[in-house]
């Protein structure tokens, strides 16, 4: 049976992305939320796992192609295990639009294949905002990838588990949403701030770069001057800073001078 796998909800108000990797190619044996591409938008960065264990078909949409939500990714042919995970996939789906006024956990998701940690390294709410269901909370990072963590549920971040910083385990608790009766009805603009609009005004050197380039640039000791962007208008990806790093650096030619001469 051939599975369909589309782009996951960008977060509010983000409506397209760019594809940044594929982790697997055509052919390759893929498990139930093994991930299988990264995608850049201008905010963050989105992992798509996959949504069956079997065997990935086509790549529609190739790396550095622009798509939409909910547009096709790939198609995936599956295989004997994934019926189970398929079956329990709609009662865990269920939950977060049955919480009504209940506190609903927000927890680590799967980090991939062989990956048992992550680090917090970003999060765009703080205690006491307004959520709607599947906005991003926050950032994980791990050796290989980013992870955004979606809001499992419309509500009130109540309480971090986990500041920025801390390391956390697979399915560790990050937060807790507080169900809100009002919380659909609630004014988004609080998440939206106007200065996000400036990038485009000022030009190429206000372009807000990926999470993950701009903690690996600071890790490596690079600038931005010195790695060159391939993302849309000129946006560094985390691979554009890993190519810089392992370049050799070129060492600036001195002038000698020369005497002129005498007699």
């Amino acid at each position: 049976m051939s599975i369909e796998v589309r782009v996951p909800t960008l977060g509010e108000s983000v409506t397209e992305a760019t594809v940044a990797t594929w982790f697997k190619k055509p052919g390759d044996a893929v498990a139930v939320d093994e991930m299988l591409c990264e995608l850049e938008t201008d905010k963050v960065t989105v992992e798509v796992p996959s949504p069956a264990a079997g065997t990935l078909g086509d790549i529609i949409a190739a790396e550095g192609e622009t798509v939409g939500v909910n547009a096709l990714l790939a198609t995936l042919s599956e295989g004997a295990g994934a019926a189970t995970a398929k079956a329990s996939a709609p009662a865990t789906a269920a939950a977060p639009s049955e919480t009504g006024g209940k506190a609903v956990d927000v927890m680590v998701p799967t980090l991939g294949e062989s990956v048992t940690e992550a680090t917090v390294s970003t999060w765009f709410k703080k205690v006491g905002d307004t959520v709607a269901q599947d906005e991003m909370l926050c950032e994980l990072e791990t050796d290989k990838v980013s992870v955004e963590v979606p809001s499992p549920a419309a509500g009130v971040l109540t309480e971090i588990l986990a500041a920025e910083g801390t390391t956390v385990e697979a399915s560790g608790k990050l937060a807790v949403i507080g169900g809100s009766s009002g919380a659909a009805a609630a004014p988004a603009p609080q998440a939206d701030p106007a200065p996000a609009a400036a990038p485009e005004a000022t030009g190429k050197k206000d372009i807000e770069h990926a999470p993950s380039a701009q903690k690996l640039m600071a890790e490596k000791g690079l600038t931005p001057a010195q790695v060159t962007g391939t993302g849309r208008d000129g946006r560094i990806m985390k691979e554009d800073v890993m190519k810089a790093a392992s370049a050799p650096q070129a060492v600036p030619a001195r002038r000698l001078a020369v005497n002129a001469p005498t007699g």
